[in-house]
Parts: C-alpha cells; sequence; structure tokens
C-alpha cells in the first residue's frame, strides 16, 4: 500500500513538472518569435509613400473589388481561416504528438488517417489567405510577421517532404501500439508541431505588426 502511495506521489510530481516544462516552452518560444518579428521589422520591406506598381496591379483585380466590396467577406474568411487552421494543427498536430510518444496506446497508422483533412483544411487557408492579401496588400506585404509566418510555413512544408519521400513515414506507419518512433522520425514531428505552432502564432501577430499607413 505503502509503494502504491509513492508511486501516486511520484506520477504527480512528473506530471507537475511535466507541465510546468511546457508552460516555460510556450512562453519561450511565444518571447522567442515577438523577438524575431521586431528584429524582421528592420529587414522586411517597408511601406513606401506611395503604392508599388504590383500593389495597383493587385488593387485593379476582382479578386480586390469583390473582397472590398462585400462587408460579409472579411468575417466569413476570417471565420473559414481560423476552423481550417485550428483542423490543421489539430490532425498534423495530433500525428506529430503521437510521433513524438504521446498516447503510444493508438498506432500511428490510425492517427494518420485524420491527415487528409488536415490536407483539405491547409488548401483553405490557401485559398483563404490569397483573399486576405488581395483585399489589403499592403498589410501583409510589408508586415514581419507575414514574412515569418511564410518561412515558417516552408519549413514545415520541406519538413513534411522530408518525412514522405526519407524512411521515416514508412518506418512510422509500420509501429505498433505502444512502440516508440524511431529518432529521425520524433526529430521530424518536433520540427513540424514547432513550425506550425509558429505559423498559428504569426498569423495571430499579424494585426500588432501591420503597417501604419493604409493606401
Amino acid at each position: 500500500m505503502s509503494n502504491f502511495a509513492t508511486d501516486q506521489v511520484t506520477i504527480r510530481t512528473i506530471s507537475v513538472k511535466g507541465t510546468i516544462t511546457i508552460v516555460v516552452a510556450i512562453a519561450a518560444a511565444l518571447a522567442a518569435i515577438a523577438f524575431v518579428i521586431a528584429v524582421g521589422a528592420a529587414v522586411f520591406p517597408r511601406e513606401p509613400d506611395l503604392p508599388a506598381p504590383w500593389e495597383v496591379w493587385v488593387r485593379s483585380t476582382f479578386l480586390h473589388r469583390f473582397v472590398s466590396a462585400h462587408s460579409w467577406m472579411w468575417p466569413t474568411l476570417e471565420t473559414l481561416h481560423y476552423i481550417a487552421l485550428s483542423t490543421l494543427i489539430g490532425t498534423v498536430g495530433l500525428f506529430d504528438l503521437r510521433v513524438l510518444g504521446m498516447a503510444k496506446s493508438i498506432p500511428p497508422a490510425t492517427l494518420h488517417r485524420l491527415i487528409p483533412a488536415g490536407i483539405a483544411a491547409y488548401g483553405v487557408n490557401i485559398l483563404t489567405g490569397i483573399c486576405f492579401f488581395s483585399g489589403f496588400p499592403e498589410q501583409y506585404f510589408y508586415n514581419p510577421s507575414f514574412w515569418w509566418k511564410g518561412l515558417f510555413m516552408a519549413i514545415a512544408g520541406a519538413n513534411v517532404s522530408v518525412f514522405y519521400l526519407s524512411t521515416a513515414f514508412r518506418d512510422v506507419q509500420a509501429l505498433p501500439a505502444g512502440a516508440q518512433a524511431p529518432l529521425h522520425a520524433r526529430i521530424m514531428a518536433a520540427t513540424s508541431l514547432s513550425a506550425w505552432i509558429a505559423v498559428l502564432i504569426c498569423g495571430r501577430l499579424l494585426t500588432f505588426f501591420r503597417p501604419p499607413l493604409f493606401h
């Protein structure tokens, strides 16, 4: 009985330490991303006093006129964008967490069945993102958070390409319940999860780093 009580205390201690570690890691990640965006503000393009030729062209397109002319478009796009991003992280992120060692009782191949939904959600994000950009191109092009978001998306894309083109995917798919993924697959899963969380954070920070001048 005493051994059982000791085990319970040990489990609680590990759980508390794990929670604290996660909170600290998230706080550190937020601070780091905010810092690099602030630094990037001095590196990425700054908005000129007059619209650039490419901006004039974007504003001449049908998509820009349609997004600007209908007040319901922006909230609809925002809603679709965030639902899709939540779906993306909820599916790909769940698979990444399993590869990293959580919920080992579930075979990775089972969770991988959710990935097509994440891919579809990513497509929705791309389409809504194009609409956002066409509506207010200067809010994004001259926004350092936008460029960092694109960079993290590129990292996530390159990482997933390596995952599926290398032996990592086959190794993970073959894992039974309770098995641990090989190190190279765990590194890719950590990279994927970190990159998508960074994309989410940078997307939220777009509002705080947008240029002051709107044409």
